[in-house]
C-alpha cells in the first residue's frame, strides 16, 4: 500500500531540484532562483484550500451520492482558488504585494510575476488529481498513482529542457510552464486510470455510514482541515517576506528553494504516509501498532541519509555538482541543510499523529496545532531577522525545526485521548 505512494511523493519532490538545477545552468542564477522560490511560494499558497482533498476523498467517498457530493464541492472549490490566484495576479496588485510588502527587488518581482501567470492552471489541475487520488487509495490500487506522478515529472523534465534548449524564456518562467505542464498531464492520467474505481463506486449500493454525506457535513469536516495546509503552507511566503529583510537577501531567497527540494526529497516519504495510516488503521484503531512501528523504521530510513549528505561531503556533490550553485551560494546553503536534516523524522511522527485523528474524524486539534506552530514560526523569525548575526536562510531553517517540534508536541495529547476513547 506505501511503496506506490512512497514513490509518487518521490518523484514530485524530485521536481523542485530538476527545475533548480536547470535554473541554476541558465542565466543569471541568483536573480531567476529567488524569483522562481518566490513565484512557487504563491503557487504553493494557492494550493492549500484544496491540498486536503486527497485525504477527504480517502476518508468519506463510499457510494454515488459521497463522489457526486465530493466531486463537486472540490470542483467549486478548484475554480474558487483559481479565481484567487489569477485576481493576485493582476500586475498593480501583485507589485504591491511582492515590491512594497514583501519588499523584492524589481528585477526579482517581474520575473515572479512572469512565472505566476504560467502557474494559474496549478491549483485547479492538484485538487482534482488529489481527489482522484483519494479514490485510488481507499481502493488499493496505489500502483495507479505512481504512473499519474511518473507521467507528472517526465512532462515537466521534457518541458523544462525543451523550453531551456530552444526558448528565450528566462529560468524563472520556464520552471513555471514546466510545473503547470507536469500537473496537467498528471490529472489527465489519474482521471484516466481511476476510470473503473468511478464505475465500482457509482454501483455500490451500501449506505454511507456517516448517513447522509450533505453539504452540512462536508464543510463541518472539510474546512477544519482545509485551514491545516492553508496555514501551513503561509509559511513558505512569510518566510520570503522575511527573508527579504534577513541579512544577505538574495543569497538567501537562492539557496531556500535548493535546501527546500532536497529536504522535500526526504520528507516526502513521512507525506505519503498520513493517507497509508488513515486508510488501513481499522476498526477502533486495531492496526495502530503495526503502522506506528512500521512508521519508527521509516522516519530512520528518511532521515539517517539526508544527515549523512548535510554533514559530510556529499553536500558539495549536491549543491554545486548537481544544483548547480556556484560555490559561494552552496556556502549559503550548507548550514540551513543541516538544521533541516531532522526534519523528515518530525514529518512522519506529524503525519501519523493526523492519521490518527483524521480517521477519528477529529479535524479540530490539527488546525488548533498547525496555527500555533505556525505563529511559533512567525514569531521566531521575527526575533531571529531583527537579532540574530545569521543569514536569512540560516534564521528561517531554525524557525522552521522549532516551528515543527511544537507543533508535534500540541498533538500529542489528543492522539493519547483518541487512542484511549477507542
Amino acid at each position: 500500500m506505501w511503496y506506490p505512494l512512497a514513490g509518487a511523493w518521490l518523484m514530485m519532490a524530485a521536481e523542485g531540484p530538476l527545475i533548480a538545477a536547470i535554473i541554476a545552468r541558465l542565466g543569471d542564477p541568483a536573480i531567476n532562483l529567488a524569483a522562481y522560490g518566490v513565484a512557487y511560494a504563491f503557487a504553493l499558497v494557492s494550493e492549500a484550500p484544496i491540498i486536503m482533498l486527497m485525504s477527504a476523498s480517502t476518508a468519506l467517498v463510499q457510494e454515488e451520492r459521497s463522489y457526486r457530493q465530493l466531486k463537486y464541492f472540490s470542483l467549486s472549490l478548484c475554480l474558487g482558488v483559481t479565481a484567487c490566484l489569477a485576481i493576485l495576479c493582476i500586475p498593480a496588485l501583485f507589485s504591491r504585494i511582492a515590491i512594497d510588502l514583501v519588499g523584492l527587488q524589481p528585477l526579482v518581482a517581474e520575473h515572479a510575476h512572469g512565472a505566476l501567470l504560467l502557474l494559474l492552471p496549478w491549483p485547479a489541475a492538484i485538487g482534482m488529481r488529489r481527489f482522484y487520488q483519494g479514490l485510488l487509495i481507499r481502493h488499493g490500487q496505489t500502483q495507479r498513482i505512481t504512473v499519474g506522478t511518473a507521467v507528472r515529472l517526465l512532462g515537466m523534465s521534457s518541458c523544462a529542457l525543451l523550453l531551456a534548449a530552444y526558448s528565450s524564456l528566462d529560468g524563472t518562467r520556464i520552471g513555471g510552464a514546466a510545473l503547470s505542464c507536469g500537473v496537467v498531464a498528471e490529472v489527465l492520467t489519474i482521471r484516466f486510470l481511476s476510470a473503473g474505481i468511478i464505475r465500482k463506486i457509482k454501483a455500490c449500493t451500501t449506505p454511507h455510514p456517516d448517513g447522509e454525506l450533505s453539504l452540512r457535513h462536508l464543510c463541518a469536516f472539510y474546512f477544519p482541515l482545509a485551514l491545516t495546509p492553508v496555514v501551513a503552507l503561509s509559511v513558505q511566503p512569510m518566510i520570503t517576506f522575511f527573508l527579504g529583510r534577513a541579512l544577505f537577501p538574495v543569497q538567501s531567497l537562492a539557496v531556500v528553494p535548493v535546501v527546500n527540494g532536497l529536504t522535500f526529497l526526504f520528507r516526502a516519504i513521512g507525506l505519503s504516509y498520513q493517507e497509508v495510516a488513515i486508510a488501513l488503521m481499522g476498526v477502533k484503531f486495531v492496526n495502530y501498532r503495526r503502522i506506528r512501528n512500521f512508521g519508527f523504521y521509516l522516519a530512520i530510513g528518511a532521515t539517517l541519509p539526508l544527515i549523512i549528505i548535510a554533514f559530510t561531503p556529499l553536500s558539495t556533490l549536491w549543491l554545486e555538482d548537481f544544483s548547480g550553485l556556484p560555490p559561494e551560494l552552496a556556502a549559503f546553503a550548507l548550514a540551513p541543510l543541516c538544521i533541516q536534516a531532522i526534519l523528515p523524522a518530525l514529518t512522519l511522527t506529524q503525519s501519523l499523529q493526523r492519521g490518527v485523528l483524521l480517521h477519528a474524524r477529529t479535524t479540530t486539534p490539527i488546525s488548533l496545532a498547525t496555527l500555533l506552530e505556525t505563529a511559533a514560526i512567525f514569531i521566531l523569525l521575527f526575533l531571529l531577522v531583527r537579532y540574530s548575526p545569521y543569514s536569512g536562510a540560516v534564521d528561517a531553517a531554525l524557525a522552521l525545526v522549532c516551528g515543527r517540534l511544537l507543533g508535534i508536541a500540541l498533538l500529542a495529547w489528543p492522539n493519547r485521548t483518541v487512542l484511549r476513547e477507542q
